[in-house]
């Protein structure tokens, strides 16, 4: 008499229910993999709408002294693209520009570094804000060939109610967000900040994004 399969090998057939649970398991366990791989830069992000612009704003003082300074930090180059075409390359260049420089700099506010409200700078002695981190991250991504026109400082209001700087790259595939608080980079409406305004692409001028909220605020709130 012929032995089913699982009586040769002197085991035990498995049930439906560890299959399933097999089957689960290994579901989450590459849904996981594919998350981790998209933030250290090995998958492209998914495609999302970007943040509509409202209308002009008004630059903060911060800025506008970082300008006089620094003006060629502010300067609208037109004849550079204000989108990028989002390459597998540049994706891992944002990812390990982001995590270097927010391992680089150790947080400080202003008014303890400085003795001001508000200054902002490229935190060369290692120590910095929000602004302080990004102005650096795109400095660096600059260097490395992305157009300065697509890299917009911005302003947000963080999920503790509380004004945030970030930097949004502007991209073929959605606006993406780098931000000091983490190491991930996630699309503008995943974040769960407010989105105030931002550096304008055409002039000095900035734009206003009509206090746009992320879903993921709306969802905690």
């Amino acid at each position: 008499m012929r032995q089913p399969l699982f009586g040769l090998l002197n085991v035990r057939p498995l049930s439906r229910s560890t299959f399933r649970f097999a089957a689960v398991s290994l579901a989450l366990t590459l849904t996981a993999a594919a998350q981790a791989q998209t933030q250290t830069g090995t998958i492209l992000p998914g495609v999302s709408q970007p943040v509509a612009r409202v209308g002009a704003a008004k630059p903060i003082m911060g800025w506008i002294r970082f300008c006089q300074e620094n003006p060629a930090e502010c300067t609208v180059d037109l004849s550079e693209p204000a989108t990028i075409e989002l390459t597998a390359k540049d994706w891992q260049t944002l990812n390990r520009v982001n995590q270097q420089v927010n391992a680089a700099i150790k947080a400080n506010t202003d008014k303890d570094h400085w003795g001001v409200e508000d200054i902002w700078d490229f935190a060369e002695d290692g120590y910095g804000d929000c602004e302080d981190y990004q102005l650096l991250k795109r400095r660096h991504l600059v260097e490395a060939g992305f157009p300065r026109r697509a890299l917009r400082m911005s302003v947000v209001i963080d999920e503790e109610g509380a004004g945030h700087a970030v930097m949004m790259v502007r991209t073929s595939r959605g606006d993406l967000i780098l931000d000091n608080k983490r190491n991930a980079i996630l699309p503008w409406h995943k974040t769960g900040d407010v989105y105030i305004k931002r550096e304008g692409d055409e002039g000095s001028a900035w734009a206003s994004l009509g206090s746009r909220t992320s879903p993921t605020m709306t969802a905690n709130q």
